[in-house]
């Protein structure tokens, strides 16, 4: 439930409903969140993290990583129906093919490794783009799909690409893999932000009737045996999602913030299939670069900078 997209799933008009969020139990959560964010950086300061040198010799090959996953998952979107995400629905009208196009031009160049740059400038554009279309909200929750694209423009698309093997592009410099993991982290930390306050603290009803669906996703009740109401639980389930988007942002600890995410992203396929695992993709990378920069002493003052270029830069690539 924490990182359940209600949107993908409940189509039934929902009000908004801002006394929700300045309940006082849910700013005390929220605080709460702030305060975990806040201790997991002190923490940092005396024990980072562990050096693992296997997933040290991945970094070079993390632009190709975020382009085969970007790929497969604007393919397998407009395969299903959806521009960018299972929230938005292309009706069977002449401007859907238009949307169909972008994602299509998207994928090839990602997955080709040719012109991958202008590729990723292109979904940069799609965010705009689909606004016209969908409204601003929907393409806000998907702010790590540009956290995707700016990666791709600041490091290049990497070994085993076109642009490298034709020499359009060199090999990604060590600066490069350093700003380019700190705006990757930060657009996904701020995705999961604005989909915690728009698909449960904003419009908790939706979360409601999603719960009354899928009553499992109240863990707390059918797991632990805790009786809890929906409300309540959506609550609790708006700020863990905004607790792990906060730590994103932080980047300290990086390797159990992402052990921690992975569990419950993962988790959900088991119920949501293909819309799940197409929705998330981009997601999926962005914690396996986090968790390989996150892992290697040259890398991990960039993850857990809170501002950009606010790092020593390593020595090496």
């Amino acid at each position: 439930m924490p990182f359940a997209h209600e949107r993908w799933f409940e189509f039934t008009p929902v009000s908004s409903d801002w006394d929700f969020v300045t309940e006082t139990s849910t700013l005390l959560l929220l605080a709460g969140a702030v305060l975990i964010t806040a201790l997991v950086r002190v923490i940092a300061r005396f024990w980072p993290g562990v050096d693992i040198s296997f997933l040290e010799r991945l970094v070079p090959w993390m632009p190709f990583a975020i382009r085969l996953h970007l790929a497969v998952s604007m393919i397998g979107l407009l395969s299903l129906g959806y521009y960018l995400s299972p929230a938005m629905d292309l009706p069977k009208d002449w401007w859907s093919f238009l949307y169909g196009a972008v994602m299509v031009i998207v994928a090839i160049t990602m997955a080709a490794g040719w012109y991958a740059r202008e590729g990723a400038l292109l979904l940069v554009v799609a965010g705009p783009l689909g606004a016209i279309a969908f409204g601003v909200v929907p393409v806000l929750s998907r702010l790590d799909l540009l956290g995707l694209a700016l990666f791709i423009l600041i490091a290049g698309p990497g070994r085993w690409s076109a642009d490298f093997e034709t020499g359009r592009c060199p090999a990604t410099s060590a600066g490069e893999h350093s700003r380019a993991i700190w705006w990757l982290k930060v657009a996904a930390g701020l995705a999961l932000i604005v989909v915690a306050f728009d698909e449960k603290l904003v419009h908790p009803d939706l979360a409601v009737e999603f719960l009354r669906d899928h009553p499992n996703f109240n863990v707390v009740q059918s797991v632990f045996g805790i009786e809890m109401s929906a409300l309540e639980f959506t609550r609790l389930a708006a700020s863990v999602e905004v607790l792990f988007g906060l730590l994103l942002i932080s980047g300290a600890l990086p390797q159990l913030v992402v052990v921690a995410a992975a569990i419950p992203f993962n988790a959900t396929l088991w119920y949501f299939g293909a819309n799940e695992l197409m929705g998330h993709l981009p997601i999926y990378v962005t914690l396996l670069a986090v968790l390989v920069y996150g892992s290697t002493p040259e890398f991990r003052p960039a993850v857990s900078a809170l501002l950009p270029g606010h790092w020593k830069a390593p020595a090496r690539s």
